[in-house]
């Protein structure tokens, strides 16, 4: 809302109202500014919490230290999603889609988290909201956004006349010229259905070419729409299962959120994206400011949730900033970088469904269930084994760190 009103204070001519057209500056305000909310509000609702008696309730599975977090306030997600929320709603532009969508994104899988602690703390019922209304939940978000960013006239990407497919530009398509290392070239802005994927020729795959038989135009859609709903579900519900020990899925979703701002943010820069040789989106750059929020908000809830935890955020926070995560990749269309960039959540998920099907198949075969871990997600492993939380947490960071600087280098593998 500010840059609206500073844009105005900018054609007044009142000095320093520019610096709000610029997204670094913006950005930095957003940063500050979730950081500030999530370490002093957060103390008050952590309080508030307390007062009510939003404590976990834990299951004593033999874990060392894991009968002490009992009583611990959770849902505090609700601080992460309100430290997101004010400083994007006070410096990003409300007008752009992509930031539309993370709103929805954000308030969205925050309502269905939000029920399912209010179910087990208030309600008593340990299972909480039934998996098929989360799953209901995710898909429904996954059409929205799929739909959106297929459909909508103001998402689309910038290439080059001479590259485009005279089938793809339209009455709608906007011609640019634009001057990048001295030489004047002329673009097109328009719909585009390729996505970026790693180790391939020129980085990058066009959904069409997954349709091999005809009507493609018709089917396209549907199946980046499936995709994008598969994303969206696997990245979040990734999100939750990480979210077992203090600290781990707040950390390792900083470390995502900081890959992600980087790759939004040259994505959206002309010149960088020229001289990277990657695909330029045009207005996806605003995505920095949201992200900025994010990383604060993260960050800021780290200081509470850092071991010991003084909070949890509960699936209020693990499905919504699985959700951010998701839906923000496909935005920059980097989605298919999400198997390595989210490489902590993809190994907690690949441990629990090897070891429920692993021990389905003995039980059923031999009569006796076997395990492949001592137990799941894998971070329980490595407790079982021994190794204090705050060691597996800040190990699983190290990896965590490795796995974004690969990812962005994979841009240049070619």
């Amino acid at each position: 809302m500010l840059y609206y009103l500073f844009k105005y204070l900018d054609q007044l001519d009142v000095p320093g109202a520019g610096m709000f057209e610029y997204i670094s500056f913006r950005s930095g305000l957003a940063v500050i500014t979730s950081l500030v909310v999530s370490m002093v509000f957060g103390k008050r609702i952590i309080r508030y919490l307390q007062k009510l008696q939003i404590g976990e309730s834990i299951r004593d599975l033999g874990l060392e230290g894991q009968l002490q977090k009992k009583g611990t306030p959770t849902m505090g997600g609700l601080i992460i999603i309100i430290s997101i929320l004010v400083p994007a709603l006070l410096f990003a532009r409300l007008d752009n889609i992509y930031i539309i969508l993370m709103f929805v994104t954000t308030i969205w899988l925050g309502i269905i988290g939000f029920t399912d602690d209010y179910i087990k703390v208030f309600k008593k019922n340990k299972a909480g909201l039934a998996g098929k209304f989360k799953i209901i939940g995710q898909v429904v978000l996954g059409v929205i956004v799929g739909m959106t960013l297929y459909f909508s006239d103001a998402a689309v990407v910038r290439d080059r006349v001479e590259d485009v497919d005279p089938g793809m530009i339209t009455e709608n398509t906007v011609n640019i010229s634009e001057t990048a290392n001295g030489e004047t070239r002329e673009y097109v802005d328009h719909k585009s259905t390729v996505t970026t994927i790693p180790f391939t020729k020129n980085n990058e795959l066009d959904y069409k070419s997954l349709v091999f038989f005809s009507d493609s135009e018709i089917w396209t859609w549907i199946i980046f729409v499936i995709i994008v709903i598969l994303i969206v579900t696997a990245v979040s519900n990734g999100a939750n299962l990480t979210d077992g020990l203090d600290g781990l899925a707040t950390g390792s979703s900083s470390i995502i959120g900081v890959t992600l701002g980087i790759l939004a943010y040259v994505s959206g820069n002309f010149i960088a994206a020229e001289y990277l040789n990657i695909m330029y989106i045009p207005h996806v750059g605003e995505l920095v400011v949201f992200m900025s929020a994010f990383i604060g908000a993260t960050i800021g809830f780290l200081w509470y949730n850092s071991y010991p935890a003084q909070v949890f955020m509960g699936d209020t926070g693990s499905l919504t900033i699985g959700g951010i995560i998701a839906v923000f990749a496909i935005i920059i269309r980097k989605e298919l970088l999400i198997p390595i960039l989210c490489g902590v959540f993809l190994m907690e998920s690949v441990s629990v469904l090897l070891q429920v099907s692993w021990f389905k198949y003995t039980k059923k075969r031999f009569g006796t269930g076997q395990r492949i871990f001592l137990m799941s997600p894998l971070h329980h492993h490595y407790q079982k084994k021994g190794y204090p939380e705050a060691k597996i947490v800040t190990r699983f960071w190290i990896i965590g760190i490795m796995l974004a600087v690969f990812t962005i280098v994979t841009l240049k593998i070619r």
